[in-house]
């Protein structure tokens, strides 16, 4: 299994972080892909890719959270510095975030188009992040359609129409522990949505499944997500880990 989005830098990991993916790599997760956040974490991804060569896969971006007035404009430098240094399996997280500050809007969406630009002149996926904010991210896509354009909705948790929306524009969905909640109501519809286009993702350490809801979230969990998905699909574990996994290696250029 590979998990597509894990923060494994995460400071909640600081004590047990070698022991947490040794657990994920005996449940059968053998890659882990980390979105970036901003200059704040970038060391410390970094770092933790190069103790796992081949197993940990660093991306790089500014998450629209990290978009504020007095830094945006110098952390995207810093992230293209980055993407101009080195190789990057993805730009990412990028997006819109309308839960935790409205206010910033304008120059999320600018931030976000200039990680779009970058992901298409390099050829890469982008990872996006939609809190409450599917209608502007559809709006910005809509407007930077491109042939390169690809990429993965991380966390997936919209409607049916959204999905068919984001898959039409050759984009696949992050399934989490969402899919496991009572009312998270994606494991509703999802058995609409073809399983070609569906990637696995714990965002670790947020989000847990159930039944470990609300505390600490790791990569070893990932099979409790594929494990809801073979009662979504009604198909054998092992076919959501191959599918998913071959959906994985399609979307990243490091596999």
């Amino acid at each position: 299994m590979i998990d597509t989005h894990t923060h494994l830098y995460s400071d909640e990991f600081d004590n047990d972080r070698d022991e947490m993916i040794q657990r994920a790599i005996d449940k059968g997760v053998d890659k882990f892909f980390l979105p970036a956040i901003d200059s704040s974490t970038h060391k410390k991804m970094l770092n933790l890719e190069a103790e796992y060569p081949g197993q940990i896969f660093a991306m790089m971006g500014l998450h629209p959270c990290s978009v504020n007035p007095e830094t945006w404009e110098n952390e995207l430098k810093i992230v293209e510095n980055y993407l101009n240094s080195r190789a990057f399996c993805a730009i990412g997280e990028i997006g819109i975030d309308l839960y935790w500050d409205k206010s910033t809007l304008d120059i999320q969406i600018i931030a976000f188009e200039q990680q779009i630009d970058w992901a298409i002149q390099r050829d890469l996926s982008i990872v996006i992040h939609t809190r409450e904010s599917f209608d502007e991210v559809f709006e910005v896509l809509d407007r930077k359609k491109h042939p390169k354009l690809r990429g993965i909705f991380h966390c997936f948790s919209g409607n049916l129409d959204q999905a068919n929306r984001a898959v039409d524009l050759g984009f696949l969905l992050g399934i989490g522990g969402v899919v496991t909640f009572k009312n998270g109501k994606i494991d509703q519809f999802l058995h609409q949505i073809p399983l070609e286009n569906i990637v696995l993702e714990t965002d670790s350490p947020y989000l847990a499944p159930v039944p470990f809801r609300g505390k600490r979230n790791e990569s070893a969990y990932l099979e409790l997500i594929a494990g809801k998905l073979v009662t979504v699909y009604g198909k054998s574990f092992s076919d959501i880990d191959r599918i998913t996994t071959e959906n994985a290696r399609r979307i990243f250029e490091q596999l």
